[in-house]
């Protein structure tokens, strides 16, 4: 089935077409979801509560860019609001599921060492997880992440030089990089950013 396919049958309530769709984009959305996430069963219903929004909303979709980047910012918007609506959290999660992360900073460590670096940001505060995700692996602007997350863009940015910092003084103690001598050999840690 085509994406064409896919899309004009969701709009017509084709449960073949949504069952292909949801086949198809599911487990890469899952990560999405697992990089917010406090848990398996988190993830799952942020997963699950995404995707009633896609198929209730595809008919939103115009066709400007990417398909799969509109069901990924659907995703994000659906774990942001999760995460602002339940202020109780569990920091286990399955890093199993999050193999298919792209973070947009220069000199990121090797795909070998990634399933351990989503490890190690998995063990930051649940506000600078969330701007350090939003920014550096989705690509939101401090702009958008202040308005999506109801903060000061100012504080968007000490959040996410923060949790940098945090970042790289995990990854220096359990070993998965070198104690950088002046600048972070992977999120090139700089102020302002």
């Amino acid at each position: 089935m085509t994406e064409d396919a896919i899309i004009q049958g969701c709009l017509r309530n084709n449960t073949t077409a949504q069952r292909e769709l949801y086949q198809r984009f599911s487990a890469r959305m899952l990560s999405v979801c697992y990089r917010f996430a406090h848990n398996r069963e988190d993830a799952e219903d942020m997963l699950q509560e995404g995707f009633i929004k896609v198929f209730s909303q595809i008919h939103t979709f115009q066709n400007k860019g990417a398909f799969e980047g509109w069901i990924r910012r659907i995703m994000v918007h659906t774990c942001i609001n999760h995460l602002k609506k339940n202020k109780k959290f569990n920091e286990s999660v399955d890093i199993i599921h999050a193999t298919s992360v792209q973070v947009r900073e220069e000199s990121v460590p090797s795909i070998v060492q990634a399933k351990q670096v989503v490890e190690c940001i998995r063990l930051l505060p649940i506000g600078y997880r969330t701007v350090l995700n939003l920014y550096a692996i989705e690509g939101y602007s401090h702009k958008e992440i202040a308005e999506m997350l109801d903060i000061e863009e100012s504080t968007s940015r000490s959040q996410y030089t923060r949790a940098k910092q945090m970042l790289e003084d995990i990854l220096v103690r359990k070993k998965i990089i070198q104690k950088p001598k002046e600048k972070s050999p992977w999120l090139g840690i700089a102020s302002g950013q």
